[in-house]
């Protein structure tokens, strides 16, 4: 069995505040401490319950946060960035199942640090006419290389919004908010022991069940999707609208077509890193 997990910060237990979670100062310092320390709980748990490989991937900012130093010896790393599947590199290498480890809710929900992909580009991103945040985009992603979605970890609000869309996975949650930078946690120490438990169950429970990803992608049926996607201000839709593939609806209203969901992840991104300019 081959597990993939994603770890993000801003759904790790004692993460509340936006300084936690950007580089150059001392609560990051023990913040990306306390992401990768739930980042191999998730990873020692998989390997208890049966897991034959395990590739953790760095899905927060840059994608250089992870300390490997206190890392599982027996994992595999994925850092640095550009990469082409984002916060799901790793896919590629034919992981059974994946955990979202430290996710946050969608933007403009009341979610701990709640964003989707770029706090100061994007406001609302839908496929086919459902609203997504990272969770929900990167786990269809997922299933587009026929890797299941088992495992997730983030606070209430994240839990709460995401329970519909992978109703067969379990979820840990670490904290409960009471606005955007506010809420009552775990203990480190407590959200890495339910972690590891949950992921040992999991493994178990899909080894047991016979659970086995498709033998390529090209096993899974691939659609096209429609992604429609608000962004913060109408000087980023001037921006984005450079790109000729992409419509405009109104002042702060874009839509494009994407061949498949990795193909609209990789658009998404690349608007992201486009939006850099307007900083």
């Amino acid at each position: 069995m081959k597990v993939l997990i994603s770890a993000d910060i801003e759904g790790v237990a004692g993460v509340f505040h936006p300084e936690q979670t950007r580089a150059g100062n001392g609560e990051y310092e023990a913040a990306r401490r306390w992401m990768t320390l739930e980042a191999n709980a998730a990873i020692e748990g998989a390997f208890s319950g049966g897991a034959t490989h395990v590739w953790v991937n760095d899905s927060h900012g840059g994608f250089r946060n992870l300390l490997p130093d206190l890392l599982d010896p027996r994992v595999q790393i994925v850092l640095g960035k550009p990469r082409t599947l984002g916060m799901m590199a790793g896919l590629e290498y034919g992981a059974a199942l994946v955990f979202m480890i430290g996710y946050h809710s969608m933007a403009q929900t009341r979610g701990v640090l709640a964003h989707t992909i770029n706090s100061f580009a994007f406001a609302r991103v839908s496929l086919n006419g459902v609203e997504v945040g990272e969770a929900g985009l990167y786990g269809a992603l997922a299933e587009e290389y026929g890797a299941r979605v088992a495992l997730l970890s983030g606070d209430d609000v994240f839990a709460e919004e995401t329970a519909p869309r992978f109703p067969d996975a379990r979820f840990v949650v670490t904290k409960s908010a009471s606005g955007h930078s506010s809420g009552v946690t775990q203990t480190p120490a407590s959200a890495r022991d339910a972690i590891e438990h949950a992921a040992r169950e999991v493994v178990q429970h899909c080894i047991a069940s016979g659970f086995a990803p498709q033998a390529t992608r090209a096993d899974v049926e691939v659609k096209p999707v429609d992604c429609e996607l608000r962004v913060q201000t109408t000087a980023l839709a001037d921006l984005f609208c450079q790109w000729p593939t992409l419509t405009r609806v109104d002042g702060v209203t874009l839509r494009f077509s994407a061949a498949s969901v990795e193909h609209a992840v990789r658009m998404l991104n690349c608007l992201s890193a486009m939006s850099f300019m307007l900083r």
